[in-house]
């Protein structure tokens, strides 16, 4: 008897493990097909981290074998220019502003979220469950600014209330805390003791070196 129930019990499990699969294809058939209505939108694919560039060309390449041009229209991996100040030196890079994450122009079809969840490194899309949510326009538009400024952002790897160095112009070899940080501008206020008070001095960012 024991053993008739345990076997019972087996069967339906096997069932609903056969059955649980084709109910997810089933949800996906039916919300890419809503999702279709929208027309082309930008979505956005999780995936591990460092791995952005080799996603892209990866699903190019899907995209193209699959023949699927006419549903993925294009892929980005968002970048904005940014200087990186440290101990005096200046360097112009790259850098990604969301890492581990690639958008992706599509229509949402079954097959066109098959070919993207299914690219090598790619976790999934960003939405809910295993259904993507389109991007706002805005957000794009945004994105796509940020990505053409012309003037870079600053990265200094200093803070307000960090003790730095003066190490050029008339106030060179003055140590001082920082008071503010203009990132945009790449200008830093630090406080410094002149003449038994203390004075706030502007500087650019090439200008002082962290303690």
């Amino acid at each position: 008897m024991k053993n008739e129930k345990t076997k019972n019990t087996y069967n339906r499990l096997r069932f609903l493990g056969q059955l649980v699969p084709q109910l997810i294809c089933l949800y996906v058939f039916f919300m890419a097909k809503q999702n279709e209505g929208l027309g082309q939108r930008w979505y956005a694919i999780h995936t591990y981290s460092g791995y952005e560039e080799n996603v892209s060309r990866n699903l190019r390449q899907r995209i193209e074998s699959l023949d699927m041009e006419d549903k993925i229209f294009d892929i980005l991996i968002p970048t904005e220019t940014k200087i990186k100040i440290k101990n005096g030196k200046r360097k112009t890079t790259r850098e990604k502003i969301f890492p581990g994450y690639v958008l992706v122009s599509m229509v949402v079809t079954d097959d066109s979220w098959y070919v993207v969840r299914n690219t090598p490194n790619v976790t999934g899309f960003i939405g809910t469950g295993v259904i993507p949510t389109p991007i706002d326009d805005k957000e794009i538009e945004e994105l796509q600014r940020r990505m053409g400024v012309e003037d870079p952002t600053y990265n200094i790897d200093v803070e307000t209330g960090d003790t730095v160095k003066i190490i050029d112009g008339p106030f060179k070899e003055f140590e001082g805390k920082v008071s503010d940080v203009d990132v945009a501008r790449g200008k830093i206020k630090i406080i410094i003791s002149m003449f038994g008070r203390e004075t706030p001095v502007e500087l650019d960012f090439l200008q002082i070196k962290k303690v």
